[in-house]
């Protein structure tokens, strides 16, 4: 195989990789947030309070993060191709289950389930992405991934907002559910978990190769035997994460900025039914401008990361919190009445928030974790920011049941001034160069 030949080979893998798995974990989200757009009419059919419907999220939030840590690392070991398809089967099979539930319980149970098989899709695609792209542009490629549950967020809700204004409530789990098992089904047959199970060099090679002058004998690519995509071991996961100062410092972080992100996905759109008297159609429509502002912050601050700071992503990470406390300060004070003022405060939330948010998630597992622990890394920040999830649907919905919204948002700007804190000494941090490891 020719050098111009394995560019075009490799150029082609990656875009049918990359959209796979864009595609793929935007699927990801119509059966996790349907549920915010379905609370209110749950709440009416059965009388629920909003602590109540807490605990629902709230059972998500904690299986997704203990299994974001378990799948990791496992997702380190097996790869995300069968893994991921996986997570996906078992996910819409229990939300086609929920739409059938009539209790609390069963729906705390059920959707506690989801929550640890929704995790399964994460990990294992963070650690693909690194199979497949080097430092110098992971910025920009986990800016445009993470667009991918942004919009993913946007089609959710829209798509749950019709079904349950049309349908009822329940449609909003049984329609989703049948078109994730469509996507599971296309990401099996199009994903390769590394350049090496389609018989190409690994990603260190081929960069190593692209910066070299190649003799005509280090052109035939084919002829080489390259080693695989190979786990080192849970020894070596686990000291890449919980045995990593730097990946606690992000941890942290992410827990408190899972506060303001989850926080808002899962009851903003029931503020601007309740307080700003939205019909829930309308809701769905006016809520997507969170997620589709916290798609262009992720672009941004992966674009910016790498282009002016050298691949140093806790700067942007620092001002882009810091800014989101200031506005989520401003969002309740604005008049009802002015629509258009509040949308725009939201997007800049959304804008701000996300833009962190996905630079912790995205970029910082692949820097801080290597590629060959990415998953575990990933997993591992993650298992952390769902801690703070959790605690935004349970004491965000308590909070607001016995004091009222207002405290509700000096909840999660606090959350978001608190957030840089622990990553301050990260600030000069630049990640290596990718290196075979």
């Amino acid at each position: 195989m020719q050098n111009n030949e394995l560019e075009k080979t490799f150029n082609y893998w990656r875009r049918r990789v990359f959209t796979t798995l864009w595609v793929t974990y935007g699927a990801f989200y119509l059966c996790r947030v349907n549920l915010s757009i379905a609370l209110p009419g749950i709440m009416k059919e059965f009388g629920y309070s909003r602590t109540d419907v807490g605990f629902i999220g709230g059972a998500l939030f904690i299986t997704y993060g203990i299994g974001q840590f378990i799948n990791g690392q496992l997702g380190d070991k097996f790869g995300a191709r069968k893994f991921v398809t996986l997570g996906i089967i078992i996910s819409a099979i229990l939300n086609l289950i929920f739409g059938f539930s009539k209790t609390l319980l069963a729906m705390a149970i059920i959707w506690g389930l989801n929550g640890y098989f929704q995790s399964m899709g994460w990990p294992p695609s963070i650690k693909t992405l690194a199979n497949w792209f080097p430092t110098k542009i992971r910025g920009k490629i986990s800016g445009l991934y993470g667009s991918s549950f942004q919009i993913g967020n946007v089609v959710t809700w829209l798509l749950a907002g019709y079904l349950c204004s049309r349908f009822g409530w329940r449609y909003a789990f049984w329609v989703p559910a049948i078109l994730f098992l469509i996507c599971g089904i296309q990401f099996y047959n199009r994903c390769r978990n590394s350049p090496e199970d389609v018989g190409l060099p690994p990603i260190e090679e081929y960069e190593r190769r692209e910066e070299s002058t190649l003799s005509s004998e280090a052109k035939e690519i084919g002829k080489e035997d390259f080693s695989r995509d190979e786990h080192l071991g849970f020894r070596f996961t686990l000291k890449q994460t919980i045995g990593s100062p730097r990946l606690w410092r992000v941890g942290l972080s992410y827990l408190s900025l899972g506060l303001v992100s989850f926080g808002f996905v899962y009851w903003v759109p029931t503020y601007m039914y309740e307080v700003q008297g939205i019909g829930i159609a309308n809701v769905a429509i006016k809520s997507i401008l969170f997620p589709l502002a916290g798609a262009a912050g992720a672009l941004t601050a992966g674009w910016v990361t790498d282009r002016f700071f050298a691949s140093r992503r806790t700067p942007i990470i620092v001002l882009m919190a810091v800014l989101a406390g200031i506005f989520i300060l401003l969002y309740p004070k604005i008049p009802t009445g002015s629509s258009p003022l509040s949308l725009l405060c939201l997007a800049i939330i959304g804008f701000m928030a996300f833009g962190a948010h996905t630079t912790m998630v995205t970029a910082i597992p692949m820097d801080y974790g290597t590629r060959k622990a990415a998953a575990s890394a990933a997993g591992f920040i993650d298992s952390l920011g769902y801690v703070g999830a959790t605690i935004a649907g349970v004491g965000t919905g308590w909070l607001v049941d016995n004091y009222g919204w207002n405290p509700a948002f000096y909840f999660w700007a606090a959350a978001a001034f608190i957030a840089p804190l622990p990553m301050l000494r990260l600030w000069k941090y630049t990640p290596p160069k990718t290196k075979y490891m």
